[in-house]
């Protein structure tokens, strides 16, 4: 068998996706595929085999699905949902049920029913031909993640109590019955919403999880179910959106998208009209150099499909200031989570806007140094994760995530100078739009921010005792010889 793995990473969102299959033979399978399915498609053309099954372990809430995306290239490729959501699919698919095996060539794929994160979640065994009762992988999807689980309230509270007993029973009666060698290959990594403290690593096995993760850890159910509902870091609001567009079956575009040029005049008229939101794609020195008033800076890089998702109102459309290199990788993020609708863009960018004699608003970017001598002078917000302030933080911050901040704003003063941090800066420069919409005049965002902090040395708090950080030791790279070809590649 000349095996073909490989799992292909969603950035920004989490999210992985798997390309399983039979070099020898020519076929594989996909799971969980994103929208953006070119990736997919060029991967399995270099592999030299066909995708004839597209899998997915659940309706996913993160994202939106690739699965139809994929099937306008590949009208012969099956689309294989869970039996027990057919009721909710709105579009043709193959019912798979608990334990139906398929072929690609000498790997078999067996469909395991695991309800928890969602009803009908399904889990993808990974055996050979030869030993099909005898799987050495298995792809969880989001039943069992990292040191993790996915959460049980995709669906909503009312129904998390329902899941998270359907979770405990999944882990109990199937996860634990699994060899300590099984090799766990989980729907998403550190990073997505879909679960709380996800590990970072590509792969796991069965045997560390069960001593590292958890919920695998012996428990009664009623302790189990209160930890997993407990246990979820706050739920983005287009979740429900994106789980309702997935089992409807989104539209088929086949296409890529294309944004519309407007001249600052042009421009200057779609902002004024009530159905659009303004997205600032540049860097944070750049947009606080100089931006339009009201403008969210939602930086080009993949994160932005989350927080997208988080504060770009759905039923607007989209205007945006973006570098001409960066239009199509806009593009792509942001329609990772279902915002196709654009307005248009920018031509010329800020120097067109400028130089046609519009306004422009400025927010400063301090130091670490400059934030230091202020000392008290400055309302200080942390904007990281729980996860990230509970490993310290700087002293006198206030901390509320990203993800909160609209709801905990009156925890703020709108009439105090306020300067926001993060981990390095792009949160917190979004996090400094968000304020300036919300009224607040004098914002300061800190570029580096706790990692600059951190490396320049200066006081932290938040950890067993107060202490000073010392800047971190840069260990030389190490160059490892390539090693001789194998005869079957597996990417991890």
């Amino acid at each position: 068998m000349g095996l073909v793995f490989e799992a292909i990473a969603t950035e920004g969102l989490g999210q992985v996706a798997y390309l399983i299959g039979d070099s020898s033979a020519g076929t594989a399978a996909l799971i969980d595929p994103a929208v953006d399915v070119d990736r997919y498609l060029t991967l399995a053309q270099s592999r030299r085999v066909a995708i004839t099954h597209i899998f997915e372990t659940h309706i996913p809430s993160d994202m939106v699905s690739g699965s139809r995306e994929l099937q306008s290239h590949l009208p012969n490729a099956k689309i294989c949902l869970s039996w027990e959501g057919v009721s909710d699919y709105k579009f043709p698919h193959l019912p798979v049920h608990d334990g139906d095996r398929f072929a690609f060539g000498d790997l078999v794929i067996t469909a395991r029913h695991t309800p928890g994160p969602t009803p009908e979640h399904m889990a993808y065994l990974l055996s050979e031909k030869r030993n099909p009762h005898s799987p050495w992988g298995v792809c969880t999807g989001d039943s069992l993640l990292l040191q993790s689980a996915g959460r049980v309230d995709l669906l909503g509270s009312e129904q998390a109590p329902l899941l998270a007993e359907k979770l405990y029973q999944t882990i109990q009666d199937f996860y634990l019955s699994l060899p300590d060698g099984m090799l766990i290959y989980p729907g998403h990594s550190q990073g997505s919403p879909c679960g709380l403290d996800i590990g970072q690593r590509p792969v796991t096995t069965l045997g560390y999880e069960r001593i590292h993760n958890p919920y695998l850890q012996p428990q009664e159910k009623a302790d189990f179910c209160n930890f997993a509902q407990a246990a979820a870091p706050p739920l983005p609001p287009y979740f429900q959106k994106m789980h309702r567009i997935n089992s409807e079956g989104p539209a088929v575009i086949g296409h890529p998208l294309e944004l519309h040029p407007l001249s600052p005049a042009g421009f200057q008229q779609a902002i004024d009209e009530e159905n659009t939101v303004l997205i600032d794609t540049r860097e944070m020195f750049a947009f606080g150099a100089g931006h339009i008033a009201g403008a969210l800076n939602l930086a080009a890089a993949p994160v932005m499909s989350l927080w997208g998702g988080w504060f770009i109102d759905p039923d607007k459309r989209i205007l945006l200031i973006v570098d001409e290199h960066e239009k199509e990788n806009v593009v792509r993020y942001l329609r990772r989570t279902g915002f196709t609708n654009f307005a248009g863009y920018l031509e010329g960018g800020m120097s067109a806007w400028s130089n046609a004699g519009y306004a422009l608003q400025q927010i400063p970017q301090r130091s670490v140094q400059q934030l230091r001598e202020a000392g008290n002078n400055l309302q200080l917000v942390d904007v990281r994760s729980s996860a990230e302030h509970e490993k310290g933080y700087i002293p006198g911050a206030v901390h509320i995530p990203l993800a909160r901040l609209l709801e905990q704003i009156p925890k703020l003063n709108p009439e105090k100078a306020t300067a926001v941090y993060c981990g390095q800066g792009y949160r917190a420069s979004l996090a400094t739009s968000l304020l300036r919409q919300q009224g607040f005049k004098n914002v300061n965002n800190i570029p580096g921010s706790w990692k600059a902090w951190r490396e320049a040395g200066f006081p932290i708090a938040g950890l067993s005792s107060d202490t000073v950080c010392i800047p971190s030791v840069r260990i030389p790279k190490i160059v490892l010889r390539p090693a001789a070809p194998l005869a079957a590649k597996v990417a991890l």
